[in-house]
Parts: structure tokens; C-alpha cells; sequence
């Protein structure tokens, strides 16, 4: 599929604190990315590195104790080309709820919370579409609503309709969770971790559904992932986050086939490969993951990483710098100034 280089949404310094009782947290800290029309960015990353927050910021669905305290998203995929500065909208507000569905849709990471037990998925469906087409009739609806299930390859979708969430299987209701999401046509798909508890068959069915539909609908989507053979397979973009920053990003194949943060190639170590020998044990990323209370001075990644350097990584933290082009890595080791050891 073809990608345009015209952004669809930009994220510039994005940063989202909660505020605890034991202090002010900020779980996304200063991040930039832009996902063009058609394009595909996956978000990577460990629990806690923020990637989760991050999405739900583009849709403005940070609830209290938490908030966007800093830097702007901006959205240019409104009919007429006009940009909508998403970070200026208050979350409650008709115009930020416009966005939401028929703009920006999401699919939720576990479809079993996300569903009503008491509705049937149709009326979950066909409650989306009324909210977000006004004038629609519910007989309308339930057609538009038995379409889409269809669209994601359901059988008899015509009876699956009047089903519950519990009586479907983790694949199907993943499934209905793309439909309610795709229903009102949005320009970018937020996908977060849209194949956790699937079995690989049935996961990859769901990618393969995903890709498919990208292409049909010409959407842009963002991936919320911490596996990396989904952002191998499906990204054209991929930005890795440690503890709410962003350590590195670029082309898919550059960063995963030549990561140059040493998070990044921690993870990557850490994947089992089918020509590794088979008593060779899989490297661990050493430690734990502090939590956002305690964040290190320095380098977030520094009280981990094997390449520390004491009095460097652990003073000041370092920016992005150029690993390739359009390739960026936040480490010393990157940098263009940086005295090498020699080998």
C-alpha cells in the first residue's frame, strides 16, 4: 500500500503526568512522532514504558489524577485540511467527541472488558454508530452494524449480532472489538496490543484481517505493542519507549535490524530465533524497571544497560541523535563526538 508523506496526526513534546500521593508522575515525558496518511507506526516498549498512556492521550482520554500537561497533538484529517489541536480540546467536549469513532478509533487490548456483558455486541455496534451519524436509523444501524461484521469475515454475521460478548471466543470478540472500532470510518486505527491471549493461528488471521483493512480503507494505523515480530510485520515506522521516553525510532528495518539504543538491542536479544542453538540460553535484560516515582538522574535505561558508564550516563540524559537517516537513538554511544573505545 501506498503511504503519503503528508502527516495525519503529529505528537510534538507530548507530555502526561498523574498525580499520586506519593508525588507527581509523569508517565509520557516530552515525545515526538508524526504517522502519515495510509502509514503504520508501531510503538514498542516494556509494561510501564508509557506506549499505552501515549494512545490513549491522542484521544484525549486521560481521566484525574492524570492529565496532558505539555506539547501539542495536532490532527490534519478533517474534510477542508483544517488542523484540530487536540491537546486544546477539553476531553468532555462535542467537538473532541466527534473525533473519538469517526475520526480516531481504537481497539482496546482486552475486548472482554471493553464489551457490556449486558448488551449484545450488534446493540454495542449500533449504539457507536448512532452516537457518531446523526439521522441514522436503527434499522439502518443494525444493517450497517451486520455489514461490518461481516467486513471482518464473521460467519453468519445475521446471528452473531443478537450474541453476547460471552458467547464468543477470544478471536471472535477481537474481531467484533475491529468492527465497533472501524464502524464510523476512521482515518487512524489505534491498535493496542491487538492479538494479546490469541493463540499464533488465530493472531495471525487477526493481522492479516488488520492489514487487509488498512489497505481497503486506506486508514493509517498505530500499533501499541511490546512484541516485535508484530512490528516487523506490520510497521513501516516503529518508535521504542523506556519510562516514558522515547529511546529510539525510525524505519522498521533500520531499527530492528540495526538498533543502535542498547534497550533495543536487549529486546531484540531477548526474542528466541529459530537458527539459535538450542542450548543456548536467551539473554535477559538485567534488573528491574524503577518505577516512574523513582526515576534515575541520567539516562533512563542507564541502571540496566551493560554498556553504563558511570559520571556519563548517569548525569545528564542524552538527546536524540542521528543513527541513520531518519534513524535516532537517545545514547552516548550514538553520539558523533563520542571517543570510541578501540576494538
Amino acid at each position: 500500500m501506498s503511504v503519503e508523506t503528508t502527516p495525519l496526526i503529529s505528537v510534538e513534546g507530548l507530555v502526561t503526568e498523574f498525580r499520586t500521593e506519593g508525588g507527581l508522575v509523569r508517565a509520557v515525558n516530552g515525545i515526538d512522532f508524526t504517522i502519515p496518511r495510509g502509514g503504520t507506526l508501531a510503538v514498542l516498549g516494556e509494561s510501564g514504558c508509557g506506549k499505552s498512556v501515549t494512545g490513549l492521550s491522542l484521544l484525549n482520554l486521560i481521566r484525574p489524577p492524570g492529565a496532558i500537561a505539555g506539547g501539542r497533538i495536532t490532527y490534519y484529517g478533517m474534510e477542508g485540511g483544517k488542523p484540530v489541536e487536540i491537546t486544546s480540546l477539553p476531553p468532555t467536549s462535542e467537538a473532541m467527541r466527534k473525533l473519538r469513532g469517526s475520526e480516531i478509533g481504537m481497539i482496546f487490548q482486552e475486548p472482554m472488558t471493553s464489551f457490556d456483558p449486558l448488551y449484545t455486541v450488534g446493540e454495542q455496534i449500533i449504539e457507536t454508530l448512532m452516537a457518531h451519524k446523526r439521522g441514522l436509523s436503527r434499522a439502518a444501524a443494525r444493517a450497517q452494524a451486520i455489514e461490518m461484521l461481516a467486513k471482518v469475515r464473521l460467519p453468519s454475521p445475521e446471528i452473531l449480532v443478537d450474541r453476547y460478548p460471552h458467547q464468543l471466543s477470544g478471536g471472535m470478540r477481537q474481531r467484533v472489538m475491529i468492527a465497533m472500532a472501524l464502524s464510523c470510518g476512521p482515518k487512524l486505527l489505534i491498535a493496542e496490543e491487538p492479538t494479546t491471549a490469541l493463540d499464533v493461528t488465530t493472531e495471525s488471521q487477526i493481522l492479516d484481517l488488520l492489514q487487509n483493512l488498512q489497505q481497503e480503507l486506506g486508514m493509517a494505523v498505530m500499533f501499541i505493542t511490546h512484541d516485535l515480530a508484530v512490528a516487523s510485520e506490520m510497521a513501516d515506522e516503529v518508535v521504542v519507549m523506556y519510562l516514558g521516553y522515547v529511546v529510539e525510532r525510525g524505519p522498521v528495518e533500520d531499527v530492528l535490524n540495526n538498533p543502535s539504543h542498547p534497550y533495543t538491542q536487549a529486546l531484540l536479544e531477548s526474542v528466541p530465533r529459530l537458527d539459535a542453538d538450542s542450548k543456548e540460553r536467551l539473554r535477559t535484560i538485567e534488573g528491574m524497571v524503577p518505577t516512574p516515582d523513582q526515576m534515575p538522574r541520567g539516562c533512563p535505561f542507564h541502571t540496566r544497560c551493560r554498556h553504563f558508564m558511570p559520571g556519563i550516563c548517569d548525569t545528564a540524559l542524552p538527546p536524540l541523535y542521528a543513527a541513520g537517516p531518519d534513524h535516532e537513538a537517545r545514547c552516548v554511544l550514538v553520539a558523533p563526538d563520542f571517543a570510541k573505545e578501540p576494538a
